[in-house]
């Protein structure tokens, strides 16, 4: 048999050095797991976060989403605690924009002032849609946020560690082995939060899991941009601006409304899409692929918009996001499924840690099955996928890291289990570090629960 006839090969059994051992182990530093470590660390824990890429903020930075939403329903903001220190400090240096409580109405106005910003409800069925709170913010703060507050709360960073597997014993995971540019290394850890977005450590523990797939995104960026011009073309000139925008949505194959929103950096707009559906966000080849037609898409799209739509005759391509846009690969099976009937009924429980728009997470969709000491925080959650869908925006999934670092505390200053938590106290520490964890339903929920 010829050497590329192979099918697999046997590894060698060999030593792993271990080179950090933690209370707790954050596997993933988007924006869950930093927030996961910084609760972790403030709730007493030594901790250790590892992060595959040379940045921190997965989504929101290396994947540029530039618009936390999801925060509020009405007029009533859901989502609080370590989020609203990242927006502080953004906003304080002129890296976030958030619209005024005063401006956030629903009038032509303040429609024309900030819809471009990507700050109104779009799950309003008002004309225009209501301007929210929502920010606007750029990546590169995102990044040097999470970085200062990881260094002030005392978490072990280590970048350039990319996930390789799970040290499980009798059911009980101890920590993982990273694979870095000097080969294998173990870091050891009485809990283990996963936050890798694709339920990585999860699924290399052995937790069930169930596999979803939605549309993956090419995020990118231009500069050199009119805005003001382009803005004034689109509200002068309703009809044309409809034509021009038509038709640059059916050259870029898939996006939302509005291509286009501005970003706290003059001239400098972002541009959420394509959107390409059919592509498994954990296969390379699938993603090597979306890769190339992603860029052919923006590229056309750039050409198109150069030529024919005003305020962008002069605008250059400023670049691709460093990470591809994955909404949905893995998803847990956890002690608790949320289904899409929780999510559009607003559903409330008794141990709901977190909560988004008016939807409500509880603490056992964080847990896995048959694994102790390990939980999850992020968009692979325990959801079924439809549910997920209307459930992964980048702050409640904040959220689900601010509760399981909270959680990690609360069990091992208590000699517990994970599993062991009582809930309500998590909800009492969230409390009284100045998140919300939704343990008090809101109005839209208790008529739902009354209705039912």
């Amino acid at each position: 048999m010829s050497e590329f006839d192979r099918k697999t090969i046997i590894e060698a059994a060999r030593e792993v050095p271990v080179v950090a051992q933690s209370d707790v182990v954050v596997v993933g530093g988007g924006a869950a797991g930093v927030t996961a470590a910084i609760s972790a660390a403030r709730n007493g824990c030594k901790v250790t976060l590892l992060e595959r890429y040379h940045h921190l903020g997965g989504m929101a930075s290396g994947g540029m989403v530039l618009v936390l939403d999801d925060m509020t329903n009405g007029r009533e903001i859901t989502v609080s605690g370590i989020i609203d220190e990242f927006i502080a400090r953004m906003e304080k240096e002129g890296s976030a924009v958030v619209p005024p409580e005063s401006e956030r109405v629903s009038s032509e106005a303040m429609w024309r002032k900030w819809s471009r910003w990507g700050v109104h409800d779009f799950h309003s069925h008002q004309k225009p849609q209501p301007i929210t709170y929502a920010v606007a913010f750029d990546p590169d703060a995102w990044k040097r946020t999470s970085l200062e507050l990881l260094r002030e709360a005392g978490v072990e960073l280590r970048l350039h560690s990319w996930f390789s597997q799970a040290i499980v014993e009798d059911g009980r995971i101890k920590g993982v082995i990273a694979q870095t540019k000097i080969g294998r290394q173990a870091i050891l850890g009485d809990i283990v939060i996963d936050t890798t977005g694709d339920l990585d450590v999860a699924a290399g523990a052995g937790a069930a899991f169930m596999q979803g797939q939605y549309i993956v995104t090419t995020v990118f960026r231009l500069v050199n941009v009119d805005t003001e011009a382009a803005e004034r073309f689109q509200f002068e000139h309703p009809q044309e601006h409809a034509r021009l925008d038509r038709e640059a949505r059916r050259i870029i194959g898939g996006a939302w409304e509005m291509w286009w929103l501005k970003t706290p950096i003059p001239g400098v707009i972002w541009c959420n899409c394509p959107h390409m559906p059919g592509y498994d966000g954990i296969s390379v080849e699938a993603l090597t692929k979306a890769e190339h037609e992603g860029r052919e898409r923006m590229m056309n799209l750039y050409d198109y918009a150069r030529a024919n739509l005003p305020g962008f005759e002069n605008c250059r391509m400023l670049g691709a996001a460093e990470q591809i846009g994955v909404r949905q690969t893995r998803l847990l099976s956890g002690e608790y499924v949320v289904t899409k009937d929780d999510v559009v009924n607003r559903r409330h429980f008794a141990d709901t840690v977190c909560r988004g728009r008016d939807y409500y997470t509880p603490y056992r969709a964080l847990l896995p099955r048959g694994v102790e000491q390990l939980i999850v925080a992020g968009r692979h959650y325990s959801a079924e996928p439809q549910a997920q869908r209307m459930s992964r925006e980048i702050p409640p999934c904040m959220m689900q890291g601010e509760a399981a670092g909270v959680a990690a505390g609360l069990a091992l200053n208590a000699g517990k289990t994970l599993r062991e938590v009582d809930a309500r106290e998590i909800q009492r520490r969230m409390r009284e570090q100045g998140a919300d964890p939704g343990d008090v339903p809101s109005a839209n929920a208790l008529i739902a629960e009354a209705a039912a």
